[in-house]
């Protein structure tokens, strides 16, 4: 079997992404795999699993970084480190893995002290935003994802980086809980305008962000991974029912236009609030009007739009990076940490 150079894995608490490099520093192939970590590591087996049996060859030696060690199936995070590491040891065999330690850089998986847990610990952002200044002098990188958006300074090729934590960088507004698909709408949304009115929304888990992009056409299938609120199907009219039970208003297939409209409306509400948090993010800057919006992630559809109203260019991630073959149902940006962390340890950076 063909032998490769790197294997960069990005374990979250909802999807496991793996980015296949080879030994010229392209980008061979992107997966991404269901992986509802809090219910045990059984799915992160199966996971782990079900990527190495589509690769195109055994790699040996691969990169990790995570956030799944947050989900609350594990009591702490040095636990759920510990478990996510050992897993990967148990799945992988007798490889090289080297895991993302943030600004410590990498470290053996079978050297990892209980001191370098925090380091370790959702620092998926740290290496897609360290490849991105690499890339680029002056930028805001923004990765939207399905459940967060990560919103960056890079200043002179550096990553400028007011918090660390995820505590330190909910409170900088560099760490926004948002995302395209597992966002609960009322997490996002509290009033809105809805049928030609002001109104506020029902505070209840009836619809996810996933159910307002289906209707706007921009989530596409391979993005589409998580289970919808209640549990049923996934189809634009399921979509609007959820929805609907938001406004209290009952759904009728007539009144398509107006759940449409609806939409249209929830989706310009979450790009608001993440263009703030970019504004936020820009002020810190000593050249703002020499940056750009660097955008990644599923949901990086958004990023665009908000950089044509700042009046900056964009950059797609994709663009920052070198791609062997053209872009199956995934593409780099899409698993911007994985491209990242393999780009990284193999010294492509």
């Amino acid at each position: 079997m063909m032998q490769t150079d790197i294997l960069g894995w990005d374990i979250g608490g909802a999807h496991v992404k793996a980015a296949l490099l080879n030994s010229n520093g392209e980008v061979e192939c992107v997966l991404q795999e269901p992986c509802p970590l809090w219910k045990g590591l059984i799915y992160l087996e199966q996971a782990i699993d079900k990527i190495l049996s589509v690769l195109p060859g055994q790699c040996s030696r691969h990169a990790v970084t995570m956030t799944g060690e947050l989900v609350d199936c594990f009591a702490s995070r040095e636990q759920g480190v510990t478990a996510i590491v050992q897993t990967l040891q148990a799945r992988l065999g007798d490889v090289q893995i080297d895991v993302f330690a943030g600004k410590q850089g990498f470290m053996a998986a079978n050297n990892i002290q209980v001191s370098d847990v925090m380091a370790i610990a959702s620092a998926n952002w740290i290496a897609s935003a360290q490849l991105a200044a690499k890339r680029q002098t002056q930028a805001l990188f923004v990765d939207i994802g399905s459940t967060t958006t990560d919103i960056l300074l890079i200043e002179n090729h550096t990553l400028d980086a007011q918090g660390l934590t995820d505590y330190e960088r909910l409170v900088s507004g560099e760490l926004l809980y948002t995302g395209i698909v597992r966002t609960a709408v009322m997490a996002v949304a509290q009033t809105t305008v809805f049928n030609g009115r002001s109104m506020g929304l029902m505070a209840e888990y009836f619809a996810t962000m996933a159910d307002v992009y289906r209707l706007t056409g921009d989530l596409q299938d391979q993005h589409d991974q998580c289970d919808t609120a209640d549990g049923a199907e996934k189809t634009p009219e399921a979509s609007a029912i959820r929805l609907s039970r938001m406004t209290g208003y009952e759904f009728k297939t007539e009144d398509w236009p107006l759940w449409q409209a609806f939409a249209q409306t929830l989706k310009q509400q979450q790009l608001e609030n993440i263009k703030q948090a970019c504004v936020q993010q820009l002020q810190r800057s000593r050249q703002p009007k020499q940056s750009c919006i660097v955008g990644a992630g599923v949901g990086r559809f958004l990023a665009r739009p908000i950089a044509v109203e700042l009046g900056l260019p964009y950059v797609d991630f994709t663009e920052l990076i070198a791609q062997a073959t053209p872009p199956g149902t995934l593409d780099a940006a899409d698993c911007a940490p994985a491209v990242a962390v393999a780009y990284l340890a193999g010294g492509f950076g």
